[in-house]
């Protein structure tokens, strides 16, 4: 994979960020360095591991799942959002 200028303007349409040339050309070569040693671990031979594994012994471990309704909480955390109506959030709509 080459990091050129139409990937770079990819990323940062994609990142929503502003890059400017001075960065693009030192950006190019870090992520160009990053995706070479990426590319390394491909040379690592791991036909003799297992593909999955855990740290803990028996899985991991779950807790019961109790809805509580706590409107003291609930008070507290539409108090200080933004918008709020009728114990619900009011954001801004994004699809059209």
């Amino acid at each position: 994979m080459t990091v050129d200028d139409k990937l770079i303007d990819k990323l940062a349409k994609l990142s929503s960020l502003e890059i400017n040339d001075e960065k693009k050309e030192k950006l190019k070569s870090e992520l160009g360095d990053i995706i070479s040693f990426i590319d390394n671990l491909n040379e690592i031979d791991v036909s003799q591991i297992d593909a999955t594994f855990t740290t803990v012994e028996g899985g991991t471990p779950l807790r019961e799942d109790i809805a509580v309704q706590d409107l003291e909480m609930s008070n507290h955390i539409m108090k200080h959002s933004p918008k709020s109506e009728d114990g619900y959030f009011i954001v801004p709509k994004i699809i059209e």
